[in-house]
């Protein structure tokens, strides 16, 4: 467990509207200077569409652009391509499993910035649990569903987020890689029959890649205790829609916190929408009762600010150029106003 204490730096998401990668960027460095992240940019192409940005390199995956369709082709033998797979994963070969320019332009422009004086990089992954279930086989079955390619796709995205983070490393000795998945929304319905065994399992096979902080983003509400049992640093929530949800699990929480895990509060909303009617000193107040009501449940006040991030919800990508970058200055000037109110300024 990380002995990272950030309290309540800002950073995001990921995902943002723009589609030059050098204005995101610029956006991102402007706003989040403690804690910058790579922007993705799904609207510039459906390369960055958040499956296809990490399928390089899997075994029989189909790019079908003209229907915008990422599909796996199970109708062959995959014994060779799964055994390059495997063979990469032993020897740790994280090379052949690189992130192409082309695949995500927001994090080679990031990758090539001068970034002094930093606290931490932060970078992302799309979790192996939505991976698995968007990307079907040829006859629109999930390919999480076979017990092969799931394990198969825990590595390969566990060889991504590996070779990220070693580049990320070279702007800042303090890396953060989260694992997105947002199909965690969906975990204990119909849609998604998976034990809980089963997500942990998968889910620590792509964490296991990463030697800095970890962390994973769901942008719906779920089953927390699930995520805090996996060897997650960072649990990433959206905490404007969903924030007394977490109080839910005050059993978990309190053993995650106390092994020293960080609550990441999406409290800065992402929608346009939603962002008009909100102000710093509203917005600080509705994640301090979030804070004041964990502690009602035997939750440490001082470590819960200690070990507190403030992101926006989600991804920007929805809103305006315009707009996400002022989502972004809003998230800093809540992290700013927050540390400022509880003292964690220069501490």
């Amino acid at each position: 467990m990380t002995n990272f204490k950030p309290k309540g730096l800002a950073t995001a998401i990921g995902s943002m509207p723009q589609v030059d990668a050098a204005e995101a960027c610029a956006s991102v460095l402007r706003h989040l200077t403690d804690i910058p992240a790579w922007p993705q940019l799904p609207n510039r192409s459906f390369m960055e569409n958040m499956y296809v940005q990490y399928s390089e390199g899997f075994p029989a995956v189909v790019l079908d652009h003209k229907n915008e369709r990422i599909y796996v082709d199970r109708s062959g033998d995959l014994s060779e391509q799964l055994e390059k797979l495997y063979t990469a994963y032993i020897e740790n070969n994280l090379d052949q499993y690189a992130i192409s320019p082309e695949y995500a332009p927001g994090l080679h422009q990031f990758l090539a910035q001068k970034i002094d004086s930093v606290v931490a990089v932060k970078g992302q992954v799309t979790g192996p649990i939505s991976y698995g279930l968007a990307v079907t086989d040829q006859d629109r079955r999930p390919t999480l569903y076979d017990d092969t390619l799931a394990d198969a796709i825990a590595k390969h995205l566990r060889l991504k987020a590996a070779w990220m983070e070693i580049e990320l490393a070279k702007l800042s000795p303090n890396t953060i890689i989260f694992v997105d998945e947002p199909y965690l929304a969906s975990l204990g319905s119909a849609f998604v029959a998976l034990s809980n065994d089963t997500v942990i399992n998968l889910t620590n096979e792509v964490l296991g890649g990463i030697n800095g902080i970890k962390g994973i983003h769901c942008c719906g509400n779920t089953d927390w205790s699930v995520l805090m049992a996996s060897d997650i640093d960072i649990l990433n929530f959206d905490a404007f829609s969903y924030g007394e949800s977490l109080a839910l699990y005050p059993n978990e929480l309190q053993t995650f916190v106390a092994r020293g895990g960080i609550v990441a509060w999406g409290i800065v909303p992402n929608h346009e929408e939603k962002m008009a009617g909100q102000t710093v000193t509203g917005v600080v107040e509705q994640l301090d009762d979030l804070i004041r009501l964990l502690v009602t449940k035997g939750i440490n006040h001082d470590l819960l600010l200690e070990q507190s991030m403030v992101t926006p919800s989600c991804s920007l990508a929805s809103m305006s150029p315009h707009a996400s970058d002022q989502a972004l200055k809003f998230t800093a000037e809540v992290s700013r106003e927050f540390r400022r109110l509880h003292g964690l300024e220069g501490s």
